[in-house]
């Protein structure tokens, strides 16, 4: 076998999941971990646009996937840096047979791509069709259509699942198909995943990707160049009665975060009504101890799911707004007067 065949077969598949806010890109990768191939190990890199870190906490633990969130900016620019420090530590400790990176709903695929194609990675990696998720019910949403990354991130895929299928009308789930219908080359693919249920072989038999020459727009240009949003919650949580709280404004949006001491418990069903009276534009996520066991919870687009949660470290909440919609229009804070301590 040749020398470049033989570099080509060690290269460890790295897939890119992008999507624009809310549109189901943890659902999705949680599916494929569920189908995963069990003599597989797993390495999955987690971005956020918000500061605490909220979908590292989404993954349960287990021996075969390793999880690593990069909380507090956008990977292509502003952690840029951390994201090859980290992605070099994973390869170099866990060895995992296949990575998959989720970047912020709000981030750009441009400057990840070069990354992973630059010098430090391309005889070690190689990056497999990028897919991007896609709702439906974003073709009625003015402003993202109007969104550079959303745009980008659609242009940029090599194929598209099409996601929260329950929750779109057969009118939307059809102007998505149009939408994607209408750009050029054509999608390799273009899927429709009910309860964001990705066939695995899409993932495992992806040829390389073959991404559109896109440069990182001027939005993100300018934050490569600022100080990064990364905010402070890590390993320790906060003292009980003191609960910490980050903000972060970019790309047209604000990120509010706030954590809590996990002897402090919520009642759930004040607490998901808390969180349902936000505007319905709010993107949230949160893992909270509750009255009724430790419960992860989820809003996209209004609608609220709610599920069991291994996590334990802390409770957390991150609220993703329209800067049109200021941090100081909403009482987040409403949400602690469901907390009782025990």
């Amino acid at each position: 076998m040749a020398r470049s065949e033989e570099s080509a077969k060690r290269k460890v598949p790295v897939h890119i999941i992008t999507g624009f806010l809310g549109s189901g890109k943890t659902t999705l990768i949680h599916s494929l971990i569920e189908q995963k191939p069990v003599d597989e190990k797993w390495a999955i890199l987690v971005n956020e646009f918000g500061q605490i870190g909220i979908d590292q906490a989404m993954f349960d633990a287990r021996d075969d996937v390793v999880v690593k969130g990069l909380p507090g900016g956008c990977l292509c620019c502003q952690l840029a840096f951390v994201l090859q420090a980290a992605l070099v530590n994973l390869l170099a400790r866990s060895k995992p047979d296949r990575v998959i990176i989720e970047p912020s709903g709000l981030g750009h695929p441009a400057g990840l791509l070069d990354l992973l194609r630059g010098e430090a990675f391309q005889e070690v990696v190689e990056v497999r069709d990028i897919i991007a998720t896609l709702d439906p019910r974003r073709m009625d949403d003015t402003r993202a259509l109007q969104h550079d990354t959303f745009r980008d991130q659609l242009n940029m895929a090599d194929a598209v699942a099409l996601t929260m299928l329950d929750h779109s009308t057969p009118e939307q789930l059809s102007a998505a198909h149009a939408f994607v219908a209408d750009h050029w080359p054509p999608r390799k693919w273009v899927q429709e995943v009910p309860q964001g249920e990705l066939p695995i072989a899409l993932l495992t038999q992806s040829g390389s990707a073959e991404a559109l020459d896109i440069s990182v727009p001027a939005s993100h240009q300018q934050l490569a160049a600022a100080p990064s949003l990364q905010g402070s919650f890590f390993d320790f949580p906060p003292p009980p009665g003191k609960p910490q709280r980050e903000t972060g404004t970019s790309l047209g949006y604000t990120s509010t975060g706030l954590r809590w001491h996990p002897s402090e418990r919520f009642e759930l069903d004040s607490l998901a009504k808390c969180l349902g009276e936000l505007p319905k534009e709010a993107r949230i996520k949160g893992v909270f101890h509750t009255d009724s066991g430790w419960k992860r919870l989820n809003r996209a687009a209004g609608t609220l799911s709610i599920e069991t949660s291994a996590w334990r470290q802390d409770s957390r909440l991150e609220v993703i707004l329209p800067d049109t919609l200021t941090v100081e229009s909403l009482d987040i804070e409403q949400c602690r007067l469901a907390r009782h301590d025990g």
